[in-house]
């Protein structure tokens, strides 16, 4: 097993990212590194039950078509290791599929290829879900309480729709990481389809109310996407 060290001073939880492609292994590992997880990594299912014993993961992200022992025949693996989170990775996108791997008691189904800032998003979701994570976030002045489904800003009330709410805590899982419009479609709405100035028109809403209580914080690179910033004290 490989693993790596947050750079932050306080990880948030420790992934296992079980992976045959060492390219989607580093670029995922990277990805969760910055988010300030604690990542391990393995290429196939060969020892996980030691691997699981020594990382100690509260969430394990599993590839499903993987040499020898495939995703779905892992998640039993993990299951039986503890009460750890599973988010399956396949490049199916069958229903039957996903019903397989969801009913065999994964929490969460992402399919190839999909977008970093997506993935941790999700992650994130699947371990505020279990308790691995605070539900509040707060960055700056900002406060937003996933599970009470509410957000302050320096103290005050922000009176979000239901779709703002996820388009804000979406972005604050970046934790001031740019987001194209693409990824914001995909983890928000669930589809990269659609027109993307729906997505306009949310942030621009969504800033409006953001600033009615402060500077701006929530910062559009043109052409790029788009970035929650706190204020620098």
């Amino acid at each position: 097993m490989t693993g790596r060290g947050s750079t932050r001073s306080e990880p948030r939880a420790r992934v296992l990212v079980v992976e045959d492609s060492e390219t989607i292994r580093e670029m995922v590992g990277e990805a969760l590194d910055d988010a300030g997880y604690v990542t391990g990594s393995r290429p196939d299912g060969v020892g996980l039950e030691d691997t699981l014993r020594g990382f100690r993961p509260d969430l394990v992200v599993l590839d499903v078509m993987m040499p020898g022992r495939d995703g779905f025949d892992l998640i039993n693996v993990v299951r039986e290791y503890g009460d750890t989170g599973i988010v399956l990775l396949t490049a199916r996108d069958g229903l039957d599929d996903r019903l397989r791997g969801l009913d065999g008691g994964a929490d969460d189904y992402v399919v190839k290829p999909f977008e970093l800032a997506e993935l941790v998003s999700r992650i994130g979701s699947v371990l505020r879900r279990r308790g691995r994570l605070p539900s509040a976030i707060q960055l700056g002045d900002l406060v937003l309480d996933v599970d009470a489904g509410s957000a302050t800003r320096n103290g005050q009330p922000l009176e979000l729709t239901a779709t703002e709410l996820r388009l804000l805590s979406y972005l604050a899982d970046q934790r001031g990481r740019l987001v194209s419009k693409e990824q914001i479609l995909t983890a928000v709405w669930g589809y990269d389809a659609y027109d993307p100035n729906l997505v306009q028109v949310y942030i621009s809403a969504l800033r409006r109310k953001l600033e009615a209580h402060g500077p701006r914080i929530l910062h559009t690179s043109r052409g790029i996407g788009y970035q929650l910033r706190p204020v620098a004290p």
